[in-house]
């Protein structure tokens, strides 16, 4: 791309800075490395979906994908260059976090010039990007007879990004380009040419105070040199990424890491193979937990031009001097102060929304609501179902265990004899080796792991309810089985109990269980055997009735969008872990909008919203056929926020949800064969 950028005279991003070209390339294999770069094996894969024998670089993470630049191949043409105007566009990433096909980002930021690099605030309602300097919609040259790139901020409205504006810092004189903000929002680090540096472009960075953003401090020696450094990129943890020419290497624009989060610097590291190439490698990004990332290059093997590539690591690939955490998890009786010793521990990293990272950690629950419809969520699994803890005290009542800085952990403790022991726990402004103390209470009641299958077949019954009748006191508890047929309760001590299974379609199941004169903490495990009711024998194909509606309200999508934003897929993830379950479930997706904006306007929003659930779906791994994606606008609006009517964001939102109807669920039978029954009758 070296010489269509200078031809430019930096009209547009100086993608490749460097004196290599490739000018031919073949299509790429699955997987093309498998090196190791220091101590990590890496893995790299071509992002075919995307690429094309055009440019697609500078990937940047927003919500469940990532945005990235290309251009159209009919769009609106550069007469400086004869090619399109390079764009925004986005990618959703599917289980094997690979992008798929793109679309165009944006209405409002897409404009008649060069949009460049992006990136987002930690809550992806601000965004930075780059883009020629304009003046009333047209580039504007400057004495120079050049369009110099300059950084905007834009804010996420209702409808679009909106509020746009340059930075102050900008020039006319200089580009400012490839903005990459800190994740507290303070400081942002950018690319320019502006005279006084050591090099060609160089790293800068400025702060925001009082609301306003300072001057440009130059990165300065440790990173800049007489060459161009570019596409920079902080992580978190407070490690800098960035591309040059200037540090020799394996060629080209090599990417480059240091650690800038202290006092003192770390040692400016080249990232090396597989990472690095002969020809131009830029435009790096790396997730939270530093082992999974995307970048562009040229190398050969790609599909033309700057293609944008996948690797995933074997571990963390920052410096070993990243910021690392080694806590001291101490269990205690909470009432001796004595120590625990031979307690199970499990830390969890959790998500900025407090979700713990794997599915397999949760249970599916379907709960009935008041107008008869059904409402899922995700429910995190008991500590018996989670499997053996990966860690245990020693005799002092102590583990340690590897956390990183900036991260929210959810850490369990088990004992038998005492109830579990929970605690979330931030490492944002924790150093060194913290002890983390974790009292537990002696538990005060009997456990009782139950399950309800259907009798004669090996079939658990999902949504059943369980009522728990304590004879002795008359109080009763109502709960409801999971997708696995299960439910638990904590049984207070020396009380009799009648349990009630239920469910419409079969005839009711109940067990007398005590918990007098029990010796030890052991759980008392129940089996409720539900049999169908005369007439109803198809409920046993049918776990889920056919017809069942169940309602999802807490997918969000950006602004008048249809692209689901981080976090808020739960539970699509619920209904991914649901049909995993039944196989033979197939679902009608119907997504539905609220009363604002014009009907067909709505009608058409719906059905995008209701394909990007769907692609959401497939991406998790569920087959596309299972699945018909529907859209209903507004006709189906069910409070009085009807047209013209003045409604609450609140009310609104009530509006706004998307519905799974099963079509047909149709499970093979598993007879339950036991003594004296061969035939696993009824």
């Amino acid at each position: 791309m070296k010489n269509l950028i200078f031809s430019l005279a930096v009209l547009i991003l100086p993608v490749c800075l460097s004196a290599q070209q490739q000018s031919s390339k073949s299509k790429s294999s699955d997987k093309l490395y498998e090196k190791g770069t220091g101590k990590r094996s890496i893995a790299l894969q071509n992002a075919k979906v995307i690429n094309s024998n055009r440019y697609e670089f500078s990937p940047a993470f927003y919500q469940n994908g990532i945005v990235y630049v290309s251009f159209h191949k009919n769009g609106p043409i550069d007469s400086n260059t004869g090619k399109p105007f390079f764009k925004l566009f986005y990618a959703e990433l599917d289980n094997q976090f690979l992008p798929q096909s793109g679309r165009s980002f944006s209405i409002t930021i897409n404009s008649q010039v060069h949009e460049g690099p992006v990136s987002f605030s930690r809550d992806n309602n601000l965004m930075y990007f780059t883009r020629n300097n304009l003046e009333g919609g047209i580039a504007k040259t400057n004495g120079e007879g050049r369009v110099t790139l300059k950084i905007y901020e834009t804010r996420r409205g209702q409808y679009d990004w909106e509020g746009i504006k340059a930075l102050p810092f900008n020039s006319d004189d200089y580009s400012c380009q490839h903005p990459t903000l800190s994740a507290d929002g303070n400081r942002l680090f950018f690319s320019s040419d502006m005279p006084g540096g050591y090099g060609g472009y160089d790293l800068y960075f400025v702060e925001k105070k009082s609301g306003d953003w300072s001057k440009p401090i130059n990165l300065g020696p440790d990173v800049n040199s007489g060459g161009n450094e570019v596409f920079p990129f902080l992580h978190e943890t407070g490690t800098l990424f960035f591309s040059t020419n200037g540090r020799g290497g394996e060629g080209g624009l090599d990417i480059f890491s240091i650690d800038i989060s202290g006092s003192e610097w770390g040692v400016l590291t080249n990232l090396g193979t597989p990472l690095n190439s002969a020809t131009d490698d830029l435009g790096f990004i790396l997730n939270n937990e530093a082992t999974r990332g995307y970048f562009a290059s040229d190398r050969p093997g790609g599909s033309g031009a700057d293609d944008i590539y996948m690797f995933e690591a074997d571990g963390p690939i920052l410096n070993d001097d990243a910021p690392a955490i080694n806590a001291a998890i101490i269990a205690y009786d909470a009432t001796t102060n004595e120590r625990i010793p031979n307690a199970g521990v499990r830390v969890f990293q959790q998500s900025e929304d407090g979700f713990m990272e794997g599915n397999d950690l949760y249970d599916v629950e379907l709960l009935p609501s008041e107008n008869g419809e059904l409402r899922m969520r995700l429910v995190r699994k008991n500590a018996s179902d989670l499997g053996a803890p990966s860690m245990f005290t020693d005799v002092n009542g102590t583990v340690n265990s590897t956390m990183r800085q900036g991260k929210k952990y959810f850490i369990l403790v088990t004992k038998d004899g005492y109830a579990d022991g929970e605690l979330q726990y931030a490492t944002e402004d924790v150093a060194g080796s913290p002890s983390i103390r974790m009292p537990l209470k002696t538990r005060t009641c009997t456990v009782l792991d139950g399950l309800v299958n259907m009798k004669g077949y090996d079939t658990y019954i999902p949504n059943a309810l369980v009522r728990i009748l304590n004879l002795t006191t008359s109080k009763e508890e109502l709960l409801r089985t999971n997708a696995n047929g299960g439910f638990d309760f904590c049984l207070p001590a020396n009380s009799d109990y009648l349990v009630t299974a239920s469910k419409l379609g079969y005839e009711n199941s109940s067990e007398n269980i005590s918990t007098k004169n029990l010796v030890g903490a052991q759980p008392l495990n129940l089996t409720l055997n539900l049999q169908p009711a005369a007439g109803e024998e198809e409920v046993v194909k049918e776990p889920i009735r056919k017809g069942s509606v169940i309602l999802l309200e807490n997918i969000y999508y950006d602004f008048n969008q249809y692209i689901i934003r981080k976090g808020a897929g739960e539970e699509l993830d619920a209904l991914t872990q649901l049909m995993k379950q039944y196989p033979s479930m197939e679902v009608e997706l119907t997504a539905h909008t609220d009363s604002r904006g014009n009907d067909q306007y709505n009608l058409e929003l719906s059905l995008k919203r209701a394909e990007s659930a769907k692609r959401y779906l497939i991406q998790k791994g569920i087959r596309g056929s299972r699945i018909k994606a529907m859209g209903l606008g507004e006709t189906q609006i069910r409070n009085r926020c009807a047209d013209g009517v003045e409604c609450s964001d609140e009310e609104h939102q009530f509006n706004r949800r998307t519905e799974v109807k099963v079509a047909r669920i149709d499970e093979p039978v598993k007879v339950q064969y036991g003594e004296g029954n061969p035939s696993g009758g009824k």
